[in-house]
């Protein structure tokens, strides 16, 4: 069964910080590049960042002035979003999504509030 689970989320303060991470199974992890993907309230999916099946390469969405930076542990089939000095604007549900070759996962999101 293939699973993607994210975790991490919660109420932080403006220029706090937060982890996410995105547990996967099920599936090959290592051959699959995972995104990350977030909705806001009211809003469409909004792409944040992709990692690839190796780790090596990454792409960010230019809007996150490089706050955020994403890495893998192939090892323990994880990806992490570190996001820092957060904004209210990037109050969201975020969603890890695995890809490779047209086939994708998507797991069940975390929330994260960005308040005082």
């Amino acid at each position: 069964q293939v699973q993607l689970v994210e975790s991490g989320g919660g109420l932080v303060q403006p220029g706090g910080s937060l982890r996410l991470s995105c547990a996967a199974s099920g599936f090959t992890f290592s051959s699959y590049a995972i995104s990350w993907v977030r909705q806001a309230p009211g809003k469409g999916l909004e792409w944040v960042s992709c990692i690839s099946a190796s780790g090596r390469i990454t792409n960010w969405a230019a809007y996150l002035e490089g706050r955020f930076t994403n890495s893998r542990d192939n090892s323990n089939n994880t990806v992490y979003l570190q996001m820092n000095n957060l904004r209210p604007e990037d109050k969201a549900v975020y969603y890890c999504k695995a890809i490779k070759l047209g086939r994708s996962y998507w797991g069940q999101g975390t929330q994260v509030t960005v308040s005082s």
